[in-house]
């Protein structure tokens, strides 16, 4: 069956109107993550395929800038290191590959942020274990029902649909938000 691009609007604005609902929720991520950050503490973001564009996003956005010229902030992207990602998957395999540079260059109060579409990616959930056993504070952007990551972060945040597509757009909107009130309370400490 055929599905236009008005199907697909119409779908995402139902998905965005069921995501309003949870609006505390999303605010209080955000702001969990952007006090971290702000104080100093080192943003690691990852996911695969799709949601690992994502994760790059959210990285570069911080090390570069959203909107406004400000101050560098600490993010690094887990999925960007070609030699680490080659090296750890061929001495440990796939489902180490966040896991061990995790446990390398995470810091007690540094952040993690997985991006999922399912929740359930054996590499992901390694990465939010190692996280938890290295003392960082995980945070898991998911969709569908959350998955096995939905209980391991300390905070999960579910987009309300069972669509790929439709969870990382709104993964784009939610990683937009986090940059939004980055900016805003740099600009608002700047006076």
């Amino acid at each position: 069956m055929h599905s236009s691009f008005t199907d697909q609007c119409d779908e995402l604005v139902a998905v965005l109107q069921r995501l309003a609902a949870q609006s505390a929720a999303v605010d209080a991520l955000v702001d969990r993550i952007a006090e971290a950050v702000l104080a100093g503490q080192t943003l690691f973001t990852c996911g695969n395929g799709g949601s690992a564009a994502d994760a790059i996003h959210l990285a570069e956005e911080l090390v570069g800038r959203y909107r406004s010229d400000r101050r560098p902030l600490a993010g690094i992207c887990l999925n960007t290191d070609v030699g680490a990602l080659t090296c750890i998957a061929n001495d440990f395999g796939y489902e180490q590959v966040f896991a061990r540079q995790i446990q390398a260059l995470g810091r007690p109060g540094d952040l993690l942020v997985i991006f999922s579409t399912s929740g359930g990616s054996p590499n992901l959930l390694a990465a939010l274990r190692a996280a938890r056993e290295s003392g960082l504070i995980t945070f898991a952007l998911l969709g569908k029902d959350g998955g096995l990551a939905l209980n391991l972060a300390d905070h999960s945040l579910v987009v309300p649909s069972a669509n790929s597509a439709r969870i990382q757009e709104v993964h784009g909107l939610l990683l937009h938000a986090i940059c939004e009130e980055l900016e805003q309370r740099l600009q608002r400490a700047q006076g």
